[in-house]
């Protein structure tokens, strides 16, 4: 597939002097190769701190600095997290692709008390600003909906407003698109993951990061084929999930890509819950089937330290 920044098609919501741009970003967060490795640190806020300390989590974790050590000793296309973090820890780490996350919600209101509701935290006005103080390289936006809510409305306007004004910028725009609260019976169901994708690409999204379906008797990875399909020219991220043997995630994940069709992966707690060495080794084995196009036992080699990792040259021009 080509996929050199001629070949790159800039939606018509970039304005015309910005399309080179936004090209640019795409093809930087991708490696050149149109699929995206996003390294998810957000949970700081999604999960508080179940995520970072506790039985089978390395103490590393509990500091915040693991995720940009990581990030920065590791090939990956962009780290997802708030910009309150980038603020505190980014000049330390600028050889790092960000991408802002401008809502989030933590894990202690469940939907029996109320309805998921994930608000804006900051205007594309005051990313633009950030990004220009700082100096970071920060190609990248992220916003959750929680499909299904009473507050979806709420959630799909600003998500609405976050992507036309990444794109006025010539950023890309990343979706989380989770169906969840009293009206979803099943947020795993293939169908209505389908319908998240679809929605994600109906906003205008450039990717948009989905969970991989399960239901009884389906094969997810022919399943997972729908969503893919509804997302169109959108690009659909497979989320991580919870940790689970390296073998078994490296496996799922090149079904995720190879199979199913899918753009890339968004990966949190099966890389940062590990000690720095491995945490890194683990994005690149990620990488080595994300970007580079490897099998999974090439990927396991790169974990385990047994091959060396080198991003694959693709033509960028």
């Amino acid at each position: 597939m080509d996929f050199s920044m001629s070949a790159i098609r800039a939606p018509l919501d970039v304005p015309q002097e910005l399309r080179m741009e936004y090209k640019r970003s795409l093809s930087t967060i991708t490696k050149g190769s149109g699929r995206l490795m996003l390294f998810a640190g957000d949970q700081k806020i999604e999960h508080l701190n179940d995520d970072f300390h506790g039985p089978g989590i390395s103490p590393d974790d509990n500091d915040p600095e693991h995720l940009f050590r990581i990030a920065s000793g590791a090939e990956i296309g962009c780290f997802a997290t708030q910009m309150g973090l980038i603020a505190r820890y980014g000049e330390d780490y600028p050889n790092v692709n960000y991408l802002i996350k401008l809502n989030s919600k933590s894990n202690l209101v469940k939907t029996a008390q109320a309805e998921p509701f994930s608000g804006l935290f900051y205007s594309m006005e005051q990313v633009d600003g950030f990004r220009k103080s700082s100096a970071l390289n920060i190609p990248a936006v992220g916003y959750t909906i929680y499909a299904g809510s009473e507050y979806e409305a709420h959630m799909l306007h600003e998500a609405a407003q976050i992507i036309h004004g990444a794109h006025k910028r010539g950023m890309i725009a990343i979706i989380w698109v989770y169906p969840r609260g009293k009206a979803v019976k099943d947020e795993h169901d293939p169908h209505l993951i389908a319908g998240a994708a679809g929605l994600g690409a109906a906003l205008g999204a450039d990717f948009v990061k989905v969970n991989y379906p399960k239901k009884d008797g389906v094969d997810s990875k022919e399943a997972f084929k729908e969503a893919v399909q509804a997302a169109g020219r959108c690009k659909v991220l497979c989320a991580g999930g919870s940790t689970v043997d390296v073998k078994l995630f490296l496996e799922r994940l090149w079904e995720q890509i190879f199979v199913s069709g899918a753009s890339g992966n968004a990966t949190g707690r099966n890389i940062h819950q590990k000690r720095l060495k491995e945490a890194i080794q683990m994005c690149n084995a990620i990488s080595a089937i994300v970007v580079n196009g490897e099998g999974v036992e090439e990927a396991l080699q790169i974990y385990t330290g047994r091959k060396e990792f080198k991003v694959k040259d693709y033509n960028m021009s």
